[in-house]
């Protein structure tokens, strides 16, 4: 028995108005995305943002009550692969920047991210992020009644490891809906055709972490920020979306 929530036509609905928000955010916060800007003020338009449209932050206090998230965006620079915080850095001409966003509207949650390239960056690290992009688009394609969670993970990593790069393990997708972080478990590497079948009604984020270098990871003695090993750049996009009788709908678009 599946232990996955299937979301009603009126909770899509409110998720639907919860994901617009957070693709509204994005577009606030990319013209000041350039050097001289500090994450902490993208951190401060990005919550400005969301508490103007009667939303909440879904990230900041986050977490245990020990160390709880200290921002509204994870802001992961370079070789920071997720949960970056938005600090005081200055952001430099070649930079990349994986801005996580995530919102509480009316009770329900909207999350999404998006890496931005930075000033001019290298061939190298813009080759890294378009593949990341292309991950989360070949992911998206598969996504239909049906098809198995196997078949998500398995179309990113195929893409990403055929084009060189590698697939971050640890850390995946996810339900979404009244909780940031519910049922399934959306891993972004796979086996086709296995896993649980997908139905009409779930939520669920797809946010590949490709990497330039090797796979590995290293948790920051901050709890949250998570880097790469060998500190290579890592890219990461990400979008909810809901499976409909059809297909799908991506709800962060």
């Amino acid at each position: 028995m599946s232990r996955v929530a299937l979301k009603s036509a009126r909770e899509i609905e409110i998720m639907r108005r919860a994901g617009a928000l957070v693709a509204e955010t994005f577009r606030v916060l990319e013209p000041f995305v350039k050097p001289g800007v500090t994450l902490k003020e993208l951190d401060t338009l990005a919550e400005q943002h969301i508490r103007r449209a009667g939303a909440i932050p879904a990230y900041l206090g986050y977490g245990p009550k020990t160390s709880p998230f200290p921002g509204t965006i994870c802001a992961s620079v370079n070789e920071v692969i997720c949960h970056g915080i938005p600090d005081g850095r200055v952001l430099e001409d070649g930079d990349i920047i994986g801005v996580d966003i995530g919102v509480l509207l009316d009770g329900f949650y909207g999350d999404a991210c998006y890496t931005y390239t930075v000033g001019t960056v290298t061939e190298r690290v813009q080759g890294l992020v378009d593949t990341t992009r292309d991950a989360l688009n070949s992911a998206l394609e598969v996504v239909k009644p049906g098809a198995r969670l196997g078949d998500i993970g398995h179309a990113i990593q195929t893409l990403a490891e055929g084009r060189g790069y590698s697939v971050v393990e640890e850390y995946t997708g996810h339900g979404i809906g009244k909780r940031l972080h519910e049922e399934p478990t959306v891993r972004h590497v796979g086996v086709r055709y296995t896993g649980l079948k997908l139905q009409p009604g779930m939520v669920f984020t797809i946010e590949p972490m490709i990497n330039l270098g090797g796979p590995g990871t290293r948790l920051l003695s901050d709890k949250w920020t998570v880097i790469t090993q060998d500190k290579q750049p890592s890219a990461q996009f990400e979008h909810t979306v809901v499976v409909t009788s059809r297909g799908h709908e991506i709800l962060t678009l």
